[in-house]
């Protein structure tokens, strides 16, 4: 009599792996009027993350110091609205507004196709939950594209800070006044509302991917960057402009302030990218593919 076998549990991972990537392939595409299934957007954000994966580190590196760069005008727009309303309006009812302005810069990173960390968190963790990219894969590529958006947004900020006051925009105590706003709050907080930050980035690349025109895709960037604004949840790399602005205006703002805001900043936005984003979603599916298998 043959006795049948049992499979290792290495074996059973590589079968539902298998199963996982057949589910996502054969992902139909929907008709043009109706919405993209999960499956689909899975695929499409996986292939997305692939490519970014495959790119050299140079190109890497360009693409996310561009998208530094260009996020520096909603901060060029933060500080010429604040400068405008000063003295017509309450500050409360001025750091309210900053939401109708804040979300030009995400739309040209966006829409641009330029790398910013917090839009691509949860999309580069997706190959490392399907396997296909390992963990020191993916800190690897979170380094440079944190390496490039920052160095871009030291170089914007430099460059606003001399222009600002040249063109009558803004002056330094609208700077220092922006980045005290920022940092007036503990670690804690500051922690828990980049996990929130970070969580809604990572909910844009997903709903962007479900997106099939132009308009759609700015009225959803406009939305999730003047939700973050209006409720002053904390962004790690306009964050990073701000404060860094500060620093360099004001020596009540120190390299310390700018240093702790920014570990605090860009962990918990990493968090809610890969948490809650990437993570949920994905097993959401795996656990769908479980059930029909």
């Amino acid at each position: 009599m043959m006795w049948k076998k049992e499979k290792t549990k290495e074996q059973l991972e590589e079968e539902q792996q298998k199963l996982i990537d057949r589910e996502i392939e054969k992902s139909k595409s929907p008709k043009k009027d109706t919405a993209k299934s999960h499956g689909e957007i899975l695929r499409e954000q996986l292939g997305d993350a692939q490519e970014t994966y495959e790119k050299s580190p140079q190109s890497i590196l360009l693409s996310c110091l561009t998208a530094g760069l260009e996020i520096g005008f909603s901060y060029l727009m933060i500080c010429s609205l604040f400068y405008f309303l000063g003295g017509k309006l309450g500050e409360d009812t001025i750091f309210k507004m900053i939401a109708f302005v804040y979300p030009l810069g995400f739309i040209l990173v966006v829409l641009g196709q330029s790398i910013l960390f917090t839009e691509q968190t949860a999309l580069l963790t997706l190959p490392v939950l399907n396997k296909k990219r390992d963990v020191l894969s993916l800190l690897r590529i979170w380094g440079l594209v944190i390496s490039g958006n920052l160095i871009g947004g030291y170089f914007i900020a430099l460059v606003l800070l001399w222009l600002g006051p040249s063109l009558h925009l803004f002056d330094q105590e609208v700077v220092v006044k922006i980045a005290t706003h920022v940092l007036d709050f503990s670690l804690g907080v500051i922690f828990v509302s980049a996990i929130l930050a970070g969580w809604l980035m990572g909910l844009l690349s997903w709903l962007l991917a479900s997106a099939r025109d132009t308009i759609s895709r700015i009225v959803m960037i406009f939305l999730i960057t003047a939700v973050m604004a209006f409720t002053g949840l904390h962004h790690s790399i306009i964050g990073s402009v701000e404060i860094f602005s500060g620093m360099m205006s004001s020596p009540e703002i120190s390299f310390w302030d700018y240093l702790s805001f920014q570990s605090t900043a860009l962990m918990g936005n990493a968090f809610g990218g890969a948490i809650f984003v990437a993570l949920l979603k994905y097993r959401a599916f795996v656990f769908n593919v479980g059930v029909k298998s």
